[in-house]
């Protein structure tokens, strides 16, 4: 087949784009690194603690040490498979506020505030219990509430309303503000991604290519012009051309690195690693935001938390209760109930998330339940001003680039996370809680400082698997895209992810960018 488009990356947003594309009767070549999504963990939702540190499903990259994280180096997981991040995050399904829309459009984002983006959410979702005014009902990726929930949960949401928050029936539609149950991604018992939702029934159309194993070194230029990939697969090097357009649907961290091993970033760097410069475009790899996580962990007694849940003969119940009527524990996601709520009364959108499930994990060991009984609710700076960098390494394309989130770097983002964490003891403190508290196990009693609490979360704080920004949209000329994602400064070129994000959404990433891609599909439809 001979593509009019190349779309490189079969992540949330590559997987949906190239599936809209196809369904215009143009030919599409759909080139993803990874294999293909046959891993059962994959499939199960709570199966998705197992695969972050999986090389061969996973980019594995790591953040550079800084201070204010304890010179800790950071491991970022990405998706290195059909689905990408869809096919290893933890399946909420979240928006963000209608806020962060029109601050898009008014930092030079036309066409891209919260009027604007609204149809492209309800276009791809299916939220049967929604209000049509702001939900979908008829879209493929289908989203749901969670059909049982651990009394926990219950108590978390009942203690936060005594604490004063609002109860919140659904933070994606007018009112995002509040304590809510968590909505996912899911179809049926399974992951519900865009890859499996809408790139997977797409796959039997004749004008749709979906390469594996193939991963992109760089894009061909003559001049300004791209028109083309060489990828490598099976230690093999193949160049493609396209008829139309290559659109880059590689994420926060590999767009911009193959921009910049292509020739399109700062001239100086480029040089300096001996690539030739295409296009002088100083804002590639800037503008790095990603959300911190840091958590806040508690024991309880006369309860079930997912602890016990994942052992013993409990475990073998919730095994036949996923495999006979698809319900259960290991449907669940990461995710129970979230807050959404302001450190300041003067701020105009929440900037902070609080994420609840009722487990708790083995600090010494990733990913590992504890056995006792417990509970975590993570405190998420969802509008930190920090802002870090992505960078080359090397001309080498599987060396993987330098990354400097720098997170904590900025004093409102502190005083955000020690907001937050005073939150969650208000919440595990208040009469539906502490009917079934023993005690808080981290940051622990010991924390009883604004300074050591700050200390404690600098030390094991981490990502929250949210890069935005690094191909940063708008009208200025430090902007990467314009607001039609195309590359300013070269031609037949676009970036179709969650890098183009001026600033990163009010919650988590995956629903935002896959609403750009279904945005993307119509730019690019309006100009063949």
């Amino acid at each position: 087949m001979q593509p009019d488009y190349i779309v490189i990356g079969a992540g949330t947003a590559g997987s949906l784009l190239a599936t809209r594309l196809a369904e215009t009767n143009v030919n599409v070549l759909l080139l993803e690194a990874g294999p293909e999504a046959r891993h059962p963990m994959i499939h199960i939702p709570a199966g998705v603690r197992s695969l972050h540190r999986n090389p061969a499903l996973n980019w594995t990259y790591f953040t550079e040490p800084h201070p204010d994280t304890a010179n800790r180096a950071i491991h970022w997981p990405r998706g290195r498979v059909i689905g990408g991040s869809g096919s290893i995050n933890g399946m909420l399904y979240v928006r963000g506020n209608a806020g962060d829309y029109d601050a898009w459009a008014d930092s030079g984002c036309t066409g891209w505030s919260y009027a604007d983006v609204l149809p492209y959410f309800r276009k791809t979702e299916r939220y049967e219990s929604g209000d049509p005014q702001y939900r979908g009902k008829d879209g493929s990726m289908h989203v749901v509430d969670y059909k049982a929930h651990l009394d926990l949960t219950h108590r978390f949401v009942q203690a936060a309303q005594q604490s004063g928050l609002p109860f919140t029936k659904d933070y994606n539609a007018e009112q995002q503000e509040g304590v809510a149950y968590a909505q996912m991604t899911r179809l049926g018992r399974f992951r519900g991604s865009t890859a499996f939702a809408l790139l997977r029934p797409a796959r039997s159309r004749p004008n749709l290519q979906v390469q594996t194993n193939a991963c992109v070194t760089r894009l061909v230029f003559e001049g300004k012009k791209c028109v083309g990939v060489t990828y490598r697969k099976s230690e093999e090097e193949v160049t493609v051309r396209a008829r139309k357009e290559v659109v880059l649907c590689g994420g926060a961290i590999n767009s911009p690195h193959l921009l910049m091993l292509s020739g399109v970033g700062p001239a100086a760097q480029l040089q300096s690693h001996g690539i030739g410069v295409v296009h002088d475009s100083p804002g590639v790899g800037n503008n790095l935001i990603d959300h911190y996580y840091g958590g806040v962990s508690a024991r309880v007694r006369n309860e079930i938390s997912i602890n016990q849940l994942a052992r013993g003969w409990r475990l073998a119940r919730e095994i036949l209760r996923f495999l006979i009527t698809g319900d259960g524990a290991l449907t669940y996601g990461i995710t129970a109930s979230t807050v959404f709520t302001r450190s300041r009364p003067e701020l105009t959108r929440p900037d902070l998330q609080l994420l609840f499930t009722p487990a708790s994990y083995n600090r010494e060991r990733f990913g590992e339940l504890e056995a006792a009984p417990g509970i975590t609710a993570v405190v998420c700076i969802v509008q930190p001003d920090s802002r870090g960098s992505l960078s080359l390494r090397s001309a080498d394309p599987f060396v993987p680039p330098r990354i400097e989130p720098n997170y904590l770097s900025a004093p409102n983002d502190v005083r955000a996370l020690l907001a937050g964490v005073h939150l969650v003891r208000n919440i595990f403190s208040a009469p539906a809680m502490a009917e079934c508290m023993v005690s808080e196990t981290y940051p622990g009693p010991s924390a009883n400082s604004d300074e050591a609490i700050v200390d404690a979360l600098r030390l094991t704080g981490t990502t929250g698997y949210h890069a935005v920004g690094t191909c940063r949209m708008g009208s200025d000329s430090a902007a990467v895209v314009d607001p039609q994602l195309r590359v300013n400064g070269v031609e037949r070129l676009r970036v179709v992810d969650a890098s183009v994000m001026p600033m990163v959404p009010t919650g988590n990433t995956n629903a935002p960018t896959a609403m750009v891609a279904e945005k993307a599909a119509d730019l690019i439809r309006e100009s063949m």
